[in-house]
């Protein structure tokens, strides 16, 4: 045999061995596909990392302007018994409770949430008559609006705004042959949002009332409700929010103040807050005195660590400091309704209704928040999501976080061809 056919019988076997090598590869990787065991990892994330990161950021940033805005509390009388870090200690203790709340929120299934709407509802309205029994609910400043719980205060009104977010969405899923409907579909949603407006206003606390009737509302137009009754809603709201208002002397002069901030009728009185809040956006200017070096929360602005700590967060990180804030939630709204629409895609009502909830509620109390920390809306006792000091508000936005990352890890599992 010449050199050449060796050679060439040579690499016929070599070529053969190959084919062999590859044919074997592929009845494994077949092998591999029949026993259920992927090949490859699924690049899809378990959970949206991003929005994860601006909460985590949102908390920290919260931590650090609660300390900033509470540190020169104790040299006021009000507080003459709290060490400067009392606040920031208590702060931690809500954020951490809050994330591992978080967590276990997460893990309950949507479904779960869809089945006990209308009980968590009942008992948040419980909750909402135990806070004005004498002796019972705590009052602070004339309003009585929290439950003592001995280390703690629960605010009821924060529970109310998840329960009515997830009660929202069950009751358009259960009556949506009916959305079309006065008697059926439009006066039962509206008589509960009545009841919890009473209660609400009795307290009083106006501000939840606002952000509670928007989401329920929000909740419905996006269910389908009919346009005209959805219309009549919106002007039945608008009526009752301005016969309040004109039927409150107190609540009346508010809104002159807030109109002409500056006059001397209401500068000290109804506008100290607003003229204060305003004096320390100024001074923040474009990037702010330095953290640490607000003036404003030297006790000349009242409430700088709950309802004005965004006027605390303008004077010591100025515009640039705010802008930041202003895009974390529209991050977080954006991703909710985004969620929302990706759950309503894929037949799962209840949990795209939620989404989109939760997306009008941290939208709605952060606009009115911001909006009154600016001047732009009268001033009302609003705590600005995720940031401003409170064990309520801290522990009751973290449930909502999870049970949206919740809604987006099912949407998740659901694309990949999986079941929830």
């Amino acid at each position: 045999m010449s050199w050449s056919e060796r050679f060439g019988s040579r690499l016929s076997k070599q070529r053969g061995s190959v084919g062999d090598a590859s044919a074997a590869r592929t009845a494994s990787g077949l092998a591999s596909a029949v026993n259920g065991v992927r090949p490859l990892r699924s690049r899809m994330l378990d959970y949206d990392h991003s929005l994860l990161w601006v909460v985590i950021a949102l908390l920290g940033l919260g931590v650090v302007m609660v300390y900033s805005a509470s540190i020169a509390m104790p040299d006021s009388p009000k507080y003459a018994s709290y060490r400067d870090w009392a606040f920031l200690v208590r702060q931690i203790v809500f954020v951490v409770l809050g994330s591992v709340i978080g967590v276990v929120a997460f893990r309950v299934p949507v479904s779960t949430w869809d089945k006990y709407a209308p009980k968590i509802f009942l008992l948040a309205l419980a909750s909402l008559v135990v806070v004005l029994i004498p002796h019972v609910g705590k009052g602070v400043n004339g309003a009585r609006r929290w439950i003592p719980l001995g280390i703690t205060n629960m605010q009821p009104s924060e529970i109310m705004k998840l329960a009515v977010t997830i009660y929202a969405a069950n009751y358009t899923v259960r009556k949506q042959e009916y959305m079309h409907s006065f008697a059926k579909g439009f006066l039962p949603m509206a008589f509960a949002v009545g009841v919890v407006g009473a209660l609400l206003l009795l307290e009083p606390d106006m501000g939840a009332f606002m952000v509670i009737a928007a989401i329920a509302m929000g909740v419905l137009f996006l269910g389908g409700v009919n346009g005209k009754l959805f219309g009549g809603l919106v002007a039945t709201a608008v009526g009752t929010f301005s016969l309040l208002v004109w039927a409150s002397p107190w609540r009346r002069e508010r809104i002159f103040a807030y109109l002409d901030p500056w006059d001397d009728r209401y500068a000290q009185g109804k506008a100290y807050q607003l003229t204060h809040s305003l004096i320390a956006f100024g001074r923040g200017e474009w990037f702010g005195v330095g953290l640490g070096g607000s003036v404003e929360k030297l006790n000349y602005l009242p409430e700088a660590h709950t309802d004005f700590i965004l006027a605390v967060i303008g004077e010591e990180l100025g515009f640039v400091g705010v802008l930041v804030v202003i895009l974390m939630f529209y991050w977080i709204v954006r991703r909710s309704f985004e969620i929302g629409r990706q759950a309503l895609a894929l037949d799962r009502t209840f949990a795209g209704l939620v989404a989109k909830g939760i997306g009008l509620w941290f939208g709605a109390q952060t606009f009115i928040n911001m909006g009154v920390n600016l001047g732009l809306l009268p001033t009302k006792g609003l705590t600005l999501p995720l940031v401003s000091y409170g064990g309520s508000g801290i522990l009751l936005n973290c449930i909502a976080i999870g049970l949206l990352m919740r809604v987006d890890y099912e949407n998740r599992v659901l694309m990949r061809g999986g079941k929830v």
